[in-house]
């Protein structure tokens, strides 16, 4: 079962999705979505072992909105996703994103592009 919930991160209060023990894996969404985009893959991933975690990054979905533009630096992004997996009690992760996965030095085990807009199955 998917369970929800809000948590404190960098600055900002972010709702995420969770699922599953083991490693970390978090799925990020890309611009329109939200965490709700990836609802397909929290049951086999949480199946296969893992701890499965999707934020609404912010402004999107449950997340705070901060007012200001300049809050929505690529910066304040990966910030907010170091942030949650350090909040989350982990200093390294898989992850797996929509737009851009990259790697963050000292952070992530792994990171893939992954895209499921559209997908049936």
């Amino acid at each position: 079962m998917v369970n929800h919930r809000m948590i404190d991160v960098n600055g900002i209060r972010l709702h995420i999705a969770e699922q599953g023990e083991g490693p970390l894996v978090v799925l990020l969404h890309g611009f329109p979505e939200s965490s709700y985009s990836w609802r397909h893959q929290f049951g086999p991933l949480a199946a296969a072992g893992f701890r499965v975690v999707a934020p609404d990054q912010r402004g999107y979905g449950r997340s705070d909105r901060p007012e200001s533009v300049d809050a929505y630096t690529i910066l304040h992004l990966v910030g907010d996703v170091i942030g949650l997996i350090h909040a989350l009690g982990r200093r390294r992760r898989t992850s797996s994103g929509t737009t851009g996965a990259r790697r963050w030095p000292g952070t992530p085990r792994c990171c893939g592009p992954m895209s499921c807009a559209g997908s049936r199955g």
